[in-house]
């Protein structure tokens, strides 16, 4: 049994005439008549009573239509799902954010405005570190992720780089450093630090370093890690050390912390949106097209 025989089955059995369905559904009368009976002696039994003008539906065939119509009904809206899926219209998008980009205009403006174009996307999102993502992608558990540049990059990942910012100092409020005028990176020598752990963000952490040890800071006093943004605020924020913290975090800065330029701190941090080279979902085209528009509309 084929789907054409339940098509021609359903259109003899709502015409009630071999002539009048054969002309709808643009086949030959004889052609349709010996599709008919290949299926009635396949099933076993007779599907219409034959009148001598036209047809009538057995008893079995009465309800053998109601089925009829629903797995055509099934077929059609299988189709129809994976036609939108294979368009980019509807299905899932997995993406991955690190927290320090949580507020970016790019990644917002990105986020609502292909919700805006593609309303039947379901849009499910990841709080992840970046190096975290790297592998989500890579094992296609995340389809794309903003990320902070980690380099270099893996051979299958593919990369656009939609952003960068500079580096402040999160201090408390009160602090001593909130009274001088050009703080110089010597001038951290004896502070205790709120760092993160090297393994977060290797290529970064290196530069940190080296950036300090050009301005005199040459061995920060790190008496605390934490992995995360907002955990290592808290810490600024009772005292337990000062933290370099990106320019987008003064959206959701504290209260009770103040942000302080450095005037010899000059790294910036470039942000990538990443995704796995060969993933060929339409909905990963259509989303980096958009992170890409939102980059320019944000430049201009």
């Amino acid at each position: 049994m084929e789907l054409r025989h339940l098509r021609y089955f359903v259109g003899v059995a709502e015409e009630q005439h071999f002539g009048r369905a054969a002309a709808r559904l643009h086949v030959a009368q004889p052609a349709l008549s010996r599709q008919i009976q290949d299926l009635e002696g396949e099933m076993g039994f007779l599907l219409f009573d034959r009148l001598p003008r036209g047809v009538r539906l057995s008893a079995a065939g009465k309800l053998f239509l109601s089925d009829a119509r629903r797995i055509l009904q099934d077929v059609d809206q299988a189709k129809r799902r994976a036609e939108l899926i294979a368009l980019g219209s509807a299905g899932t998008l997995r993406v991955g954010i690190a927290m320090a980009l949580s507020w970016h205009g790019v990644v917002a403006d990105s986020f609502r405005e292909f919700r805006r174009r593609q309303p039947d996307v379901e849009l499910v999102v990841h709080h992840l570190l970046s190096v975290h993502q790297v592998d989500a992608v890579l094992s296609d558990r995340l389809d794309a992720g903003f990320a902070a540049t980690i380099t270099p990059w893996h051979k299958d990942l593919a990369h656009r780089q939609f952003a960068q910012e500079g580096l402040l100092l999160a201090v408390p409020k009160g602090h001593p450093l909130t009274k001088l005028k050009g703080i110089r990176l010597r001038d951290l020598r004896s502070m205790p630090f709120v760092g993160f752990q090297r393994w977060a963000n290797p290529a970064f952490y290196d530069e940190l370093m080296r950036a300090c040890a050009r301005g005199g800071l040459s061995a920060p006093r790190i008496v605390q890690e934490a992995t995360d943004r907002d955990t290592q605020l808290g810490l600024v924020l009772c005292r337990v050390g000062i933290a370099w913290q990106t320019e987008s975090v003064r959206w959701h800065c504290p209260r009770g912390i103040v942000l302080l330029p450095v005037v010899d701190m000059n790294i910036r941090v470039p942000y990538n949106l990443i995704w796995k080279k060969d993933n060929s979902s339409p909905l990963l085209h259509k989303f980096v097209t958009q992170v890409a528009a939102e980059k320019i509309t944000t430049r201009n």
